[in-house]
Order: C-alpha cells, then sequence, then structure tokens
C-alpha cells in the first residue's frame, strides 16, 4: 500500500469525523457538549457558542475536503499541520478551565497529534527531490568577440 494512498485514507477518515463533530454541535449542541470536557457549558442565550464551534468544524472539515478532493495535497498538508492549532487550543483550554483531563488528553490532544502525524506524512509524500540534474544541460558555444582592425 502506498504511502499516498495511506494518507489519503487518514485524511477522509479525519475530515469525516471532524465532519459529524462539528453536524453534531450545531444541530443537537446538548447532546455532544458534555463529551468535549469543560465542567460547565453557556446556558440561555450562551449556547449559541456551541453552535459556533460546530460551524467552526464543519468549516474546517470542508476546507480539508476541498484541498484533498481537488489534489492540492502539499497546501492540504500545510493546512493540517496549521489546524492541529485547533484540538491543541481546546486540549489547552478544557486543562485551563479544570475540565476533564480525561477529555483533553483522551481526545483533543492525540487529534492535535493525529493532525501532525497526517500532515508530515503527507509533507513527505510530496517532497520534491531536490540535487544534480541526471544530464548537464548543453549550451551552444559562445563566439568569439570580433576586434575591429585598427
Amino acid at each position: 500500500m502506498s504511502l499516498k494512498t495511506v494518507n489519503t485514507a487518514l485524511t477522509t477518515a479525519g475530515i469525516l469525523f471532524v465532519l459529524w463533530f462539528g453536524l453534531t454541535f450545531v444541530l443537537a449542541p446538548g447532546t455532544i457538549a458534555p463529551t468535549f470536557g469543560l465542567p460547565s457549558w453557556p446556558a440561555g442565550d450562551g449556547g449559541g457558542f456551541l453552535v459556533l464551534k460546530g460551524v467552526r468544524d464543519v468549516a474546517n472539515a470542508l476546507i480539508l475536503g476541498v484541498l484533498l478532493l481537488t489534489g492540492q495535497r502539499r497546501a492540504l498538508a500545510w493546512v493540517l499541520l496549521a489546524g492541529s492549532v485547533v484540538p491543541f487550543g481546546d486540549m489547552a483550554t478544557v486543562l485551563a478551565h479544570h475540565g476533564s483531563a480525561g477529555a483533553a488528553f483522551g481526545v483533543h490532544g492525540p487529534t492535535g497529534v493525529a493532525m501532525v502525524v497526517i500532515g508530515l506524512l503527507t509533507l513527505r509524500e510530496t517532497r520534491r527531490l531536490s540535487g544534480a540534474p541526471t544530464s548537464a544541460p548543453t549550451s551552444a558555444p559562445v563566439p568569439a568577440p570580433v576586434r575591429a582592425a585598427a
């Protein structure tokens, strides 16, 4: 199995997971919110923040999906690496607000690590080989300058 196939499968699984998670936050935030790891959730008008979290996840999944489907694999790798800030930030937020260490280290941290690993593997897959060309280019002989007679 090629590295490209493995990367595609891992990326697709990640995209589907984030898309499912995001859509659940948009459509039924009260059912999924407790799994995030924070000790308390906004009530009343503050519940809109849960939907915002879901919209963020859906947008991230769509961005990665577009890059995957259009074959922009190098850009996909860089977006995975940059996007890993989100789950690491979620992990830090859960820990800073005295939330569940299990959710922080069991969900958010591994998600960030997975994004970094897949991003690095995809960069490796798309690396450009550098080095000397296999054959030296030939050039036409340069004519000697013509001197005027004195």
